[in-house]
């Protein structure tokens, strides 16, 4: 989805009014209950929150021109990777194993088996349609964001096919841009 996202892509960036800010930090609050304490530093009230719309139905949540979340269509808001790096446990985590690394690092979807071979991680609570962290057998950090297709359940009955949409992944275009100017 970002592979070759940059600045141009914008098309829009409005400053938003109180209420839809409340409904934004609300919806991010009900979505990662573990941000919850650290709300404020992260969307402060005080500051202006600003909605980018850019091409494919997509919009960033900036703060000081830092992109903190994204969400495609109506769906659910997910952070950046910077983000989740700050705070790792906000999110459900899938684990991939080794030899699905370096696919989902060039924008590859996660298939059902990089999960559910013996370096996969599977979080059996995780639904369909959820937002979930992707991390890597023996790194720390997470490596994408992706969006399940099925529940973990199924991914682990099925074990075929894909099973996380890769959305956002390290060295993308949203990884690359720090700030949007």
């Amino acid at each position: 989805m970002f592979k070759k996202f940059s600045s141009e892509e914008v098309s829009a960036q409005n400053q938003v009014k109180a209420s839809v800010q409340r409904k934004i930090r609300q919806s991010i609050a009900e979505e990662y209950p573990g941000l919850e304490p650290v709300m404020d530093d992260i969307l402060p009230k005080k500051s202006p929150l600003i909605v980018a719309k850019c091409q494919n139905h997509l919009n960033l949540v900036l703060v000081n021109n830092v992109p903190l979340f994204f969400s495609v269509r109506d769906g659910p808001y997910m952070p950046t990777l910077r983000l989740l790096h700050q705070y790792p446990d906000i999110m459900k985590k899938l684990q991939v194993d080794r030899g699905a690394i370096r696919f989902v690092l060039s924008g590859a979807n996660i298939m059902c088996p990089g999960l559910t071979s013996p370096g996969g991680v599977l979080d059996d609570e995780v639904g369909a349609e959820s937002p979930v962290a992707i991390m890597a057998e023996g790194k720390q950090h997470a490596l994408a964001i992706g969006f399940t297709k099925m529940s973990a359940k199924d991914i682990k009955a099925i074990n075929k096919g894909i099973g996380v949409d890769n959305l956002h992944y390290l060295n993308d275009g949203l990884w690359k841009m720090e700030k949007l100017d």
